[in-house]
């Protein structure tokens, strides 16, 4: 049984001391890749760095985050896009994480909009999908997207906690998947009603979003790649099937967002669905 973490900060100094061991022990645990997002461009760059260590296991995005937006956002995006190509050209599966969060704040909110609206153009431009992050702003976001909706190739909504008409609006975007973590397994989430009602399987991809948010019985951790199988059975639980069927379907998934855009791994995460069979 082979699945796919579509989103863990693996370069982070949380991972520094160990981070050859939390990638043996992802791989024991049945992750058979690991998406890294990025949050500006420092971050970019040291990703393009870690995942040429690991080609065959971990896979980069380049993007500028929400939260690192500022009055200068437009050298630091300047400084992403001059990355694009280093990033397409080493396999990288999206630009991200990028999108809006008013959640501590909206002093930089319209420049927010604006770097995101860029990055959203990149995607167009490039065809590589989008790891979009959304914390209190999905009006916004969806305004923004909406623009570009026949154009983009479509991408994932990272860390998906919302209620079911947030899932029902965000699914409209037909090309995109829901990113499902560590909330799910959480004892007071609503998260799993609401899948139920409102999302089937096949717009689902898995994530952990390590080192934040480690699922049950590992909350209060730091979350790794690993702990993406916990949320695999809470979906079990969630559409009553096995963790086989919730493997080798949430890996068709990212399969579907990616290999389009990434022949190689296409054909690598084809072969895995053969085996999952």
């Amino acid at each position: 049984m082979k699945f796919i973490d579509t989103h863990c900060h693996i370069d982070g100094e949380e991972f520094a001391d160990d981070r050859e061991m939390v990638i043996r022990r992802a791989r024991e645990a049945g992750v058979c890749r690991v998406l890294v997002p990025a949050i500006d461009f420092n971050t970019s760059l040291r990703i393009l760095e870690l995942c040429a260590q690991h080609p065959h296991f971990l896979s980069p995005m380049a993007g500028l985050h929400p939260e690192e937006v500022r009055a200068d956002w437009q050298q630091q995006t300047e400084a992403i896009r001059r990355l694009l190509p280093q990033l397409i050209e080493a396999g990288g599966v999206a630009i991200g994480e990028v999108g809006l969060d008013y959640y501590w704040s909206r002093e930089f909110e319209h420049e927010q909009q604006e770097a995101f609206e860029c990055q959203v153009k990149w995607s167009v431009e490039t065809r590589l999908p989008l790891m979009i992050h959304c914390r209190k702003a999905q009006n916004e976001m969806v305004a923004i997207l909406r623009r570009y909706e026949r154009e983009l190739p479509g991408g994932v909504f990272h860390c998906f906690t919302g209620n079911a008409h947030e899932a029902e609006e965000l699914l409209r975007f037909e090309r995109f998947m829901l990113g499902i973590g560590g909330v799910l397994t959480f004892k007071k989430s609503n998260l799993p009603a609401t899948l139920a009602e409102a999302v089937p399987l096949d717009r689902i991809v898995l994530e952990t979003d390590a080192p934040y948010m480690a699922p049950v019985p590992h909350r209060g951790q730091r979350n790794e790649p690993a702990f993406v199988a916990e949320v695999l059975h809470r979906l079990e639980q969630v559409y009553n099937i096995g963790a086989d069927d919730i493997a080798q379907r949430t890996t068709a998934n990212a399969t579907k967002v990616l290999a389009p855009l990434r022949p190689p791994m296409g054909e690598e995460l084809g072969q895995i669905e053969q085996l999952n069979k």
